[in-house]
């Protein structure tokens, strides 16, 4: 997946320091706080009592305001531990070779998981697919975690098709068995999968905040007007004879993936998940903040609704 050649995961990281990480410094990297309740310092919320709440935690003053008893949860203060799941097979190389999806999924990947490590938190990884598939980085932090995830990224270029389609699911239900304490988990992939795999996404939603950043690139739904070309599936090998001049052709082709990607935004939601697209074709620096933003103010509407119940 190496991004140029000679490419060094050191070097890799400086350049996205210089032109991302600093450019992102006081948009982005507030948003990954720690998301876990606890017994920390700061109220992250109000809620009715429980039997089994802790008596402590009873907030006298809106107790007596709604006559019925409330209790106060809290922000633990202790690190997040996140997770990012990395789709590395053969579909995530379609794209310009100075920048398919592969090369933004490093990037990504190694963006987010310097931005959480820099704030404290631990960050593990798994890998899937390729010559990468089964890679697995437990839990930690600092600046050799980050070093360790983008070296094993530029270490496994993606393979070409071997005939059977991704399965997400296999990564899905391996990440929910490895990440047991709640945290964040960041799923990362052009979603190109076998069906199936929104049933383990919903399983890893129940215990974790989970982002979903889906990787496209312009050119898989947007052919040009090239005459009659061959269309190759990276990941199964089938080939397809297709006439690109044909303006039917290509508007059911830009229908169809339009499609694909409503279905898609709605399979996630109902997972309880939150979905995201990135293209080969955006700045870094402005997706994320994007991101950053949308997330923002969904937590904001959030809180509001939170504080009149």
């Amino acid at each position: 997946m190496t991004p140029t050649p000679g490419l060094t995961a050191d070097r890799l990281l400086r350049r996205l320091e210089w032109r991302v990480v600093r450019r992102l410094d006081g948009r982005a990297t507030g948003d990954y706080r720690t998301i876990q309740r606890g017994s920390g310092l700061d109220v992250a919320d109000l809620r009715e009592y429980l039997p089994g709440d802790d008596l402590r935690h009873i907030d006298w003053n809106v107790t007596a305001r709604m006559d019925t008893p409330y209790v106060r949860e809290f922000l633990e203060d202790r690190e997040l531990t996140a997770w990012l799941l990395l789709d590395t097979t053969a579909s995530m190389g379609f794209g310009p070779v100075a920048r398919h999806k592969g090369h933004v999924l490093t990037e990504l990947a190694t963006t987010i998981a310097y931005v959480l490590a820099r704030g404290g938190n631990r960050v593990g990884a798994m890998l899937f697919g390729g010559p990468t598939d089964g890679v697995t980085i437990p839990p930690g932090g600092g600046r050799r975690q980050v070093l360790r995830l983008a070296k094993a990224l530029l270490d496994g270029p993606p393979h070409r098709g071997t005939g059977a389609p991704t399965d997400l699911s296999v990564l899905m239900s391996a990440a929910a068995g490895m990440a047991k304490r709640r945290g964040l988990v960041v799923v990362i992939s052009d979603f190109l999968s076998e069906p199936g795999w929104e049933n383990a996404l919903g399983r890893l939603a129940q215990h974790h905040e989970v982002v979903c950043l889906r990787v496209t690139d312009p050119r898989e739904h947007e052919l040009p007007a090239a005459g009659l070309i061959w269309v190759e599936d990276s990941e199964t090998g089938e080939q397809l004879f297709v006439d690109t001049d044909d303006p039917g052709f290509r508007t059911r082709l830009a229908a169809a993936a339009e499609e694909q990607r409503a279905e898609l935004r709605a399979t996630v939601t109902r997972a309880g998940a939150e979905l995201h697209e990135v293209s080969t074709d955006d700045d870094l620096v402005r997706v994320l903040g994007r991101i950053t933003a949308l997330r923002a103010s969904r937590r904001g509407r959030s809180g509001a609704m939170g504080g009149h119940r």
